[in-house]
């Protein structure tokens, strides 16, 4: 039996019962006393004096991609290309340092953001990196910008159907330009698997997760992802939670296994089953009522919804929880009518609608009265502030609208959607409470009623992301809770919110255990 006794004069519990302390005892890792009654009990125990100016209950990534993460950290990253050029600009530089033939498969580009506007295609990759196969994510992941080598080499030509769900852009003879959309992606799972072994990187994200304060995580990739983690953790090499999610891909196979919802140990469980119903507003495919501003159509409903129901009853059934991908108002009103319906039947599982970007005012009572679960990442409120304007106007929706959604009662986790948006916490806390970038724009916020407190922010951070994977036992610092606990070089609560965003962690603690540095 192993006691720890933590000491700082400022240690944020979040329990409302004590939010501030000084002293913490750790037994197996679990927090057994507080404060004076720490102290007094402590004994013959081991004395660890934090460091910083705050100690907070460790943090909780409620929705990332942690596999696209830790390949995305040894590939090429366009986010900060500002024009078509800059961008193939940024990958020939990357091509150059490869060994011949390995396959480009990163970039996080937002043609959104070009000046002068472009349309990416094969022909303008082929002019940079003809000789490998280049498949190249958007930001928000939902298009994919390929070249002709890896077209030949999914066996994509003019006569591929377009699957149920997505697109294949064809150019006015039919031929296809390069660019696929939502289901359209999936056709490049013919290409072989990526030739970077993943375990090690998915190591190296381990450590970036863990510095910015990062103890826990519910991650949505695939099932390389899980053996991976699965290796890390016989072989001790696990040092943050992982809420592993299943994707619908993959759902037949997890019932077969028998997998149930929180199913596993304190350091490796089986998450939520994610769904889609429709895309993302940066890639024009977000399922809205009303067409997108400039376009003709309403988005796409990557799922349609009788397809969706079933499967959801179905993992319901099965003893799982169930995340849905929502963005556009249309897609979270079908996904409220789905849940409506297997809540009707008695199920009590943890239903999560992810991102919830987009919502009728209407329907954010009915994620309260349905006890659905808003899971929202605030960094894409100010990623997209000025997309969201130019491609919604004034229609009534509300948008990245946390405080609507916790004035109505509903339960709110916080996430990043890494690599979609940086996954460090304290960029989301920061934007929470600003609603602004880091330059201060817009000047008091975007849609300023929106903006909700630190306290509620590090809320969604902690308790409320582990209360969307059924986890009870962590998010605060109290007696009963496991310790998993950071400290930072400043109190977030004693500094002027834009200082939340430069807030660096300076030793991180998982379980009672130094998990960084080590």
């Amino acid at each position: 039996m192993s006691r720890t006794l933590f000491r700082h004069p400022h240690i944020v519990t979040g329990a409302p019962e004590a939010p501030r302390t000084s002293a913490l005892l750790v037994e197996d890792g679990v927090i057994v006393a507080v404060g004076d009654d720490a102290v007094a009990a402590a004994g013959r125990v081991t004395v660890v004096d934090l460091p910083g100016e705050a100690v907070l209950p460790g943090l909780h990534d409620a929705h990332i991609h942690s596999e696209w993460l830790a390949r995305d950290l040894a590939g090429v990253d366009l986010r900060a290309a500002r024009s078509l050029d800059d961008a193939l600009r940024r990958l020939g530089e990357h091509a150059r340092g490869l060994p011949p033939g390995q396959r480009i498969d990163s970039g996080r580009w937002d043609s959104n953001r070009w000046r002068p506007p472009a349309v990416p295609d094969r022909h303008s990759l082929d002019r940079v990196v003809a000789d490998r196969v280049v498949t190249l994510p958007s930001v928000d992941g939902h298009t994919a910008w390929v070249n002709t080598a890896a077209l030949r080499a999914a066996g994509i030509t003019r006569d591929t159907p377009d699957p149920v769900g997505g697109e294949v852009v064809r150019d006015a003879h039919g031929e296809p330009t390069g660019i696929l959309r939502e289901n359209a992606i999936a056709l490049l799972d013919a290409l072989p698997e990526a030739s970077s072994p993943l375990r090690p990187l998915l190591e190296r994200a381990q450590d970036l997760l863990l510095s910015v304060g990062l103890t826990s995580i519910t991650d949505l990739d695939g099932e390389d992802t899980r053996a991976a983690y699965a290796a890390m953790h016989a072989d001790g090499r696990l040092r943050i939670r992982v809420h592993k999610g299943i994707q619908a891909a993959d759902l037949d196979r997890a019932v077969a296994q028998g997998r149930r919802a929180g199913q596993g140990d304190a350091l490796l469980s089986v998450g939520p089953v994610k769904f889609f119903s429709d895309g993302a507003l940066g890639s024009h495919t977000a399922h809205m009522s009303e067409p997108l501003a400039g376009h003709a159509s309403c988005g796409v409903a990557v799922t349609p919804y009788p397809v969706l129901l079933e499967r959801i009853r179905y993992a319901v059934d099965a003893g799982l929880d169930v995340c849905t991908h929502a963005i556009g108002d249309e897609a979270n009103r079908l996904v409220l009518d789905a849940y409506e319906v297997v809540r009707a039947a008695g199920s009590e599982a943890l239903l999560r609608v992810e991102h919830a970007q987009h919502v009728r005012p209407t329907d954010i009572a009915r994620f309260a009265r349905l006890g659905v679960i808003a899971s929202m990442q605030p960094s894409h409120a100010t990623a997209d502030c000025e997309l969201a304007e130019a491609l919604l106007g004034d229609r009534p929706v509300a948008s990245y609208a946390w405080r609507a959604m916790l004035d109505a009662g509903v339960a709110v986790a916080f996430g990043s959607d890494a690599p979609v948006e940086d996954p460090n916490p304290f960029l989301g806390l920061h934007a929470a409470v600003t609603r602004q970038r880091a330059d201060g724009f817009p000047p008091g916020g975007w849609q300023p009623a929106e903006r909700i407190s630190l306290d509620e922010a590090v809320a969604a951070y902690t308790v409320g992301a582990a209360e969307a994977v059924g986890r009870l036992d962590v998010g605060r610092l109290a007696v009963g809770q496991r310790a998993d606990l950071i400290a930072v070089d400043r109190d977030p609560w004693r500094v002027d919110p834009p200082a939340l965003r430069d807030t660096q962690v300076l030793q991180t603690v998982v379980g009672g255990e130094p998990a960084l540095p080590r």
